[in-house]
């Protein structure tokens, strides 16, 4: 049953933990402002300074901030200040009927793609795919139009993403609906044979990564389509891919390897999306229904809160 969380107001709190790597403090320390000239109070878990190698603490402490955020009745949502490594760990030991039972905004992107998957598909819970705080809104030279995406979580509004926000292209032509998926290619992959398996049947999948060469996102994408993921899926958007170029001479582009699978899902496809590792980052609500029109080269994804 899907379950939107409710909307936020002014003088609202914000809980923000570091599930994954440690973040950059002093990114972190920087964002601050932004949540407060949105009129947020701003309630740091315990653990968000912690490190344990490239971990933010070990797995019981980020698992901890995790829970005592969806548990403290003060915070309105959770806003994660960055990815890199580690929600996978936890996801096992996560308390869903928690989460199920104290819904709210959970935010983030990249390594958080894992806890998307997980929550919605043990819970319903619809979740934001986004730019976190120390990765991307503490950042100088932050994009104006990646901060001008949070006001979806103060009014229940529809995203309509056209070739005004960047320019699109059409893989394969058609319309396509159903509910939006997916996030980080990366941690799509690791959920297959997991309890926590991306489900895409009649989904609208959403893709990207950073930092892979042409011939990993061909592995992944590979496994995708081996698992029936790709032919499952309604349509296919395809996020920005930063930095994903060959390290080798002999290899084949990304654009071809793209190109590829999604001739093989051969379902409705369109790339040139701004979600993901870039400047600017739209954020989305996942788990909602969207529409995607390639002659029209839309896509249009319904509001996430309540």
């Amino acid at each position: 049953m899907l379950m939107k969380p409710q909307r936020l107001r002014k003088g609202d709190t914000i809980g923000i933990i570091a599930p994954a790597s440690p973040p950059n403090q002093e990114n972190l320390q920087r964002s601050f402002s932004f949540l407060e000239e949105l009129g947020l109070e701003v309630k740091i878990g315990k653990h968000v300074y912690d490190q344990y190698g490239y971990l933010a603490g070990n797995d019981e402490d980020r698992l901890t901030d995790l829970h005592s955020m969806f548990m403290d009745k003060e915070v309105k949502a959770i806003i994660c200040a960055g990815g890199g490594y580690g929600t996978g760990r936890i996801a096992s030991n996560i308390d869903y009927e928690l989460i199920k039972h104290n819904p709210k905004i959970f935010w983030g992107y990249s390594d958080i793609t894992f806890l998307h998957t997980a929550i919605h598909g043990q819970t319903g819970l619809v979740t934001f795919h986004g730019p976190m705080l120390a990765s991307d809104i503490g950042k100088e030279d932050v994009h104006p139009l990646s901060k001008e995406y949070f006001k979806q979580l103060f009014e229940p509004t529809a995203i309509q993403y056209t070739n005004e926000i960047s320019p699109l292209e059409t893989l394969i032509e058609g319309e396509a609906s159903g509910r939006i998926t997916g996030g980080n290619l990366s941690l799509i992959a690791s959920t297959i044979g997991t309890p926590f398996e991306i489900d895409t049947k009649g989904a609208l999948l959403l893709i990207e990564d950073i930092n892979e060469e042409p011939r990993s996102i061909d592995r992944m994408l590979n496994q995708l389509h081996m698992a029936g993921k790709l032919y499952d899926a309604a349509g296919l958007i395809i996020g920005d891919f930063n930095n994903c170029v060959p390290e080798r001479e002999l290899s084949l582009s990304l654009d071809e390897v793209i190109d590829h699978y999604t001739q093989l899902a051969n379902k409705p496809a369109m790339k040139g999306f701004k979600f993901g590792h870039c400047s600017p980052h739209v954020s989305i609500p996942l788990g909602v229904q969207a529409e995607m029109n390639t002659e029209k080269k839309q896509l249009i994804i319904e509001s996430g809160i309540q």
